[in-house]
């Protein structure tokens, strides 16, 4: 059963009946398939939204009885051909070469216990209201998963240090960032220049970078800064994608890695931005199997519950990330000179 955000709930799938739900051996009521539907609905909608850094993954489904190890392939690329034909003599050929890259998944969850008073009183329902916001924690918790395996790449660009008379003093590491080190348009070019001398292909036509929204209000400001209205419909958008600029497609959210403390510049938060290209790395998909809604409702914890006075409401989830090409993936670090003062790690 599928169903859009504005469209109007059907509340009669959560009314009680008796000739739809069964009783079990411990004398619970079983979800119906319709409202168990709706719920795994209700919470992939809402986690997906919070999927930024995981949109860009090759996507793999949930090993099924195989184990913990889920495979990504990858296809190496063939050397030019430049020696020339001999008239009628087949030429050898090449054969195809895949490597593999293995990845471990693990699992994550958590639940909100609910009270038969609670149910009684409330105004609202409160099962699908539960779910929306265990929706959004699971959205972040899995999409945070992906971003610390993208922040564990080590081909990294460090902003420059402008001066007020626009020189520009070279920065090898974080700790030698300073507010002046911003990200600006010269920057990006210079990762793009990177990204192609690597041969880093394309996501549909432009590199895709993440970025914090502290960054983005630097690079926006560019005379050159395309909003993402002007060029592309919104179903054609990456999600939290806002503009383009220097060949690249910006997708904002609050969830880009913060550094602060150890290893940053005394008192400053250091902002990462992903450069990335096509392939750069692998994820576990999040539908079928890889993210399910979990409704017990009173009466289904046995001699736990013997008054039938609790029902909960959770998510479970399997997931993993790998970078599978580290070319095809550049970490850019900067401060804000507005911002950086004030911001927290997260």
């Amino acid at each position: 059963m599928m169903r859009t955000k504005n469209e109007t709930m059907d509340l009669q799938l959560f009314a009680y009946d008796p000739q739809a739900q069964s009783q079990n051996n411990t004398g619970a009521s079983a979800l119906s398939a319709e409202m168990k539907t709706f719920y795994d609905l209700a919470l992939i909608d809402e986690a997906s939204a919070n999927l930024v850094h995981d949109q860009f993954g090759q996507k793999r489904p949930i090993p099924q009885n195989g184990g913990k190890v889920i495979e990504f392939r990858k296809f190496a690329p063939l050397a030019k051909a430049t020696a020339p034909l001999t008239e009628g003599v087949t030429p050898s050929g090449k054969n195809l070469e895949v490597s593999t890259v293995t990845a471990t998944v693990s699992q994550y969850g958590d639940f909100i216990t609910q009270t038969d008073m609670l149910e009684l009183t409330a105004l609202d329902n409160t099962v699908l209201e539960a779910t929306k916001l265990l929706g959004r924690q699971a959205g972040l918790t899995l999409d945070t998963v992906v971003r610390n395996v993208l922040q564990s790449g080590t081909n990294v660009t460090y902003c420059p240090k402008i001066a007020a008379d626009g020189t520009e003093t070279e920065v090898t590491s974080r700790a030698a960032l300073n507010e002046t080190a911003q990200l600006t348009v010269d920057v990006v070019k210079q990762v793009v220049a990177k990204l192609r001398a690597q041969n880093a292909p394309t996501i549909d036509g432009k590199y895709v970078a993440i970025i914090h929204p502290y960054v983005a209000y630097d690079l926006m400001s560019d005379k050159d800064w395309v909003e993402a209205h002007k060029y592309a419909a919104p179903e054609n958008l990456f999600e939290g994608e806002i503009g383009e600029i220097a060949g690249v497609r910006f997708v904002q959210t609050t969830e880009a890695k913060v550094y602060k403390g150890t290893g940053c510049p005394s008192g400053l938060a250091v902002f990462s931005s992903l450069f990335l290209g096509d392939g750069a790395y692998g994820v576990t998909e999040v539908t079928g199997g890889g993210l399910e809604t979990i409704v017990k409702q009173k009466g289904s914890g046995g001699t736990s519950d013997p008054l039938d006075q609790r029902s909960s409401v959770g998510w479970k989830a399997i997931k993993t990330a790998e970078i599978l090409v580290p070319n095809y993936l550049v970490r850019v670090e900067s401060c804000s000179k507005r911002f950086s003062a004030t911001t927290d790690a997260n």
